[in-house]
């Protein structure tokens, strides 16, 4: 073998050695592509999870979108000033609207009592120029002020009056009489109706802690401890708001559209439970039927679905809930899932400074929810029978649900990501999703038990968390009596102060609680708003 032919096949050796080489760059390149998509990837989930949490920090918290004649302003002047230093002048289209009058003045005080502060001339009433006696001749109203009269407190002694008989008196049996003296709300107590009925008022209502009550009553005089206050709460409810509570879940049950839903709350001394586990308030209310409003809290020391089975034991109509699993274990109703949930799932998912361009998907899904609460809208705007709501809605929204369905099969959303888990939550609830469709009594979202169950958790920042089961039970009675007031115009401390003062009991019968409900017209007429 020649030099020439030793040199040939080192190189050989050399052009395969780098082929080797080449190939393994190869592989390590395709590696690192991946691992850099990944990693591109995981940066893009992260800024998205980043920018979400910002907005729910600092963002405003109103699911409002701008109509279509504003997005395409906003849009429009946006797109084109990117693209061009000119911008061509938009022609914007202002919807005719009718804007709530604002109420005159005479209108915000009427009902108010009115106290006329005379003003007189001062000293000699006699003319300066001839000094003849002045005569009033008119008056004129300069100025009109809201006086605002604080509380007062005082003390009811009952004085029951004995009378005897003068001439049985020397006898072996004199004869007397005593008068009868109105039952006490708890025996051996200073608490009294009002009383009670403004403590409740007070936390319930108006979120006011027993603590901050606390210093207010030493403010008129006296002092009550909140151990005292929390006291007369749990009594009364139990004794004398348990009777009026329950009748309403009796006739909750028998209604064919029912909605619910459920938050945390905090009880510090459960039997056998730590201090930092969270329990559930749940709340139930009457759906979109026409009747009479229903709305009852029920505390459980848990989320599970068995809470929810038993508290609607005999229940078989229409249920309206969020996409929690747990409902599922109601085997005998006909469950609704609420749409403003699948809408509040894709606008979480839109990227920010997007929202209002409709090449991306999470913006596309969130239109096809914006439909459907449009002609909702206008439902509600026009007075029509169930029957007539069910076929415009198989008229109307039913081709926009299956165009959703198709649109929803094409999608191929990066997994994990928030536009992923929005595709996810709707397709895994689409059988509930359209269950609405059936009547037109169902409800499109389960806003109704949010707004209801709101001032639980507004109050909730207030005071924190229960002390003990009885408290949270007793809290749960309280605000569901408070919320029903509210749903039927009632002035709440008035109607806390006529149920307590009527004292109902479990001896009543139906028709009795009947009497005591916020719906009564008597009820009404004695416990409404006097100021309109």
């Amino acid at each position: 073998m020649t030099a020439k032919d030793i040199q040939i096949r080192e190189l050989k050796d050399i052009i395969i050695d780098q082929k080797q080489l080449i190939g393994a760059l190869n592989i390590a390149l395709t590696q690192s592509n991946a691992q850099s998509e990944q990693l591109t990837e995981q940066i893009k989930l992260l800024n998205e999870q980043l920018a979400y949490l910002k907005q729910k920090l600092f963002g405003t918290s109103s699911e409002r979108r701008i109509n279509d004649d504003q997005l395409s302003l906003f849009n429009e002047v946006e797109v084109e000033a990117t693209q061009s230093n000119e911008i061509t002048p938009l022609e914007v289209t202002v919807q005719s609207h009718n804007r709530k009058p604002k109420k005159l003045l005479s209108e915000k005080l009427n009902g108010i009592p009115v106290e006329q502060v005379i003003c007189d001339i001062e000293g000699d009433k006699s003319c300066d120029q001839c000094g003849t006696e002045l005569v009033k001749i008119g008056q004129e109203v300069v100025r009109r002020e809201l006086e605002y009269i604080p509380a007062k407190v005082k003390v009811l002694e009952y004085v029951s009056l004995h009378y005897g008989c003068p001439e049985c008196k020397e006898t072996e049996e004199p004869y007397f009489e005593k008068a009868a003296v109105p039952k006490a709300l708890m025996k051996h107590s200073i608490a009294s109706p009002s009383s009670v009925a403004w403590v409740m008022y007070q936390k319930y209502a108006n979120g006011l802690p027993l603590y901050r009550q606390e210093k207010d009553w030493k403010m008129y005089g006296i002092e009550l401890s909140r151990a005292t206050m929390a006291n007369w709460v749990i009594y009364s409810a139990t004794n004398y708001l348990r009777p009026l509570y329950d009748y309403c879940h009796r006739l909750l049950l028998k209604r064919d559209v029912l909605m619910a839903d459920e938050t945390r709350v905090q009880v510090l001394k459960e039997d056998g439970r730590n201090a930092e586990t969270d329990s559930y308030m749940w709340l139930y209310r009457s759906g979109e039927d026409g009747l009479d409003p229903i709305i009852l809290y029920k505390y459980c020391q848990t989320r599970a679905g068995y809470n929810a089975l038993e508290f609607l034991k005999g229940f078989g109509g229409y249920l309206m809930t969020d996409g929690y699993s747990g409902y599922n274990k109601l085997t005998e109703i006909k469950r609704c899932c609420c749409w403003a949930h699948v809408r509040r799932y894709f606008i979480e998912a839109v990227p920010k400074g997007h929202e209002f361009n409709l090449s991306k998907p999470a913006v596309q899904g969130v239109e096809f929810c914006t439909k459907l609460f449009k002609i909702e809208e206008e439902l509600r705007k026009k007075e029509h029978t169930p029957e007539q709501r069910r076929a415009i809605r198989l008229q109307k929204e039913k081709p926009i649900l299956e165009a959703f369905w198709s649109w929803i099969e094409e999608q191929r959303p990066v997994r994990n990501s928030k536009f992923h888990k929005a595709i996810v939550y709707a397709v895994n609830r689409k059988p509930y999703l359209e269950t609405y469709l059936e009547d037109g009594r169902c409800s499109l979202s389960n806003n109704l038990s949010e707004n209801a169950i709101r001032p639980f958790t507004i109050g909730r920042k207030g005071w924190l968390f229960c002390d003990t089961p009885a408290g949270a039970e007793s809290s749960a009675i309280v605000y569901s009596v408070v919320e029903m007031a509210k749903a039927h115009g009632l002035n709440i401390y008035k109607y806390l102060n006529f149920l307590l003062s009527q004292q109902p009991s479990i001896l009543m019968n139906d028709s009795q609680l009947e009497l005591l409900s916020p719906w009564n017209d008597v009820v009404k007429a004695n416990c409404s708003i006097e100021v309109k």
